[in-house]
């Protein structure tokens, strides 16, 4: 008779597997979390971006609403100097182009300071142009929009500061 010797394999994990697979399964657990970090501050970032955009765009479409103030420079300045012009309006008392453009002002002051936060400021800058077609004259608006992104910033590796964005058109 012949005899067999039959092995026994292992079925488990030993306790060095475990802990060589927790190791690994940490260090990608950090870098989702690193990568969700910036993911965040990315998005706060280009949501000011958004705000700060749609702000210009909202005082452009003032301007052109009152677009005799805006050609004469009514709408010229930074929001930071502005005061609330304290007038009420009405039918039998129609507001002047120069106190519409100031109340303009002064919302898009307290808009700047609401979606951008305290360090979110805007500047208005007209000038006449010459069109190099036609010959004729043409007052273009510049408006620049400025808030602090210095978090996001920061997490992109670029120097801490403000950001700002222009946007410039013929009114």
């Amino acid at each position: 008779m012949y005899a067999t010797k039959t092995t026994r394999g292992s079925n488990g994990f030993t306790l060095v597997e475990v802990l060589v697979t927790l190791l690994v399964l940490s260090i990608g657990l950090l870098g989702i979390a690193k990568m969700l970090l910036v993911s965040s501050r990315a998005n706060d970032s280009a949501y000011f971006r958004t705000q700060a955009t749609a702000l210009a765009y909202s005082m452009l479409d003032s301007m052109r609403a009152n677009r005799d103030e805006a050609v004469s420079g009514g709408y010229n300045g930074t929001s930071t100097g502005v005061a609330n012009p304290g007038t009420t309006c009405s039918a039998s008392s129609p507001c002047s182009g120069a106190t519409i453009a100031q109340y303009d002002l002064w919302q898009w002051k307290n808009a700047l300071t609401t979606g951008l936060g305290p360090s979110g400021t805007g500047t208005i800058a007209t000038s006449n142009v010459t069109d190099p077609v036609t010959g004729a004259t043409d007052v273009t608006a510049t408006i620049t929009v400025q808030w602090d992104d210095s978090v996001a910033q920061q997490s992109f590796g670029d120097a801490a500061g403000n950001v700002a964005i222009t946007l410039e058109t013929v009114l």
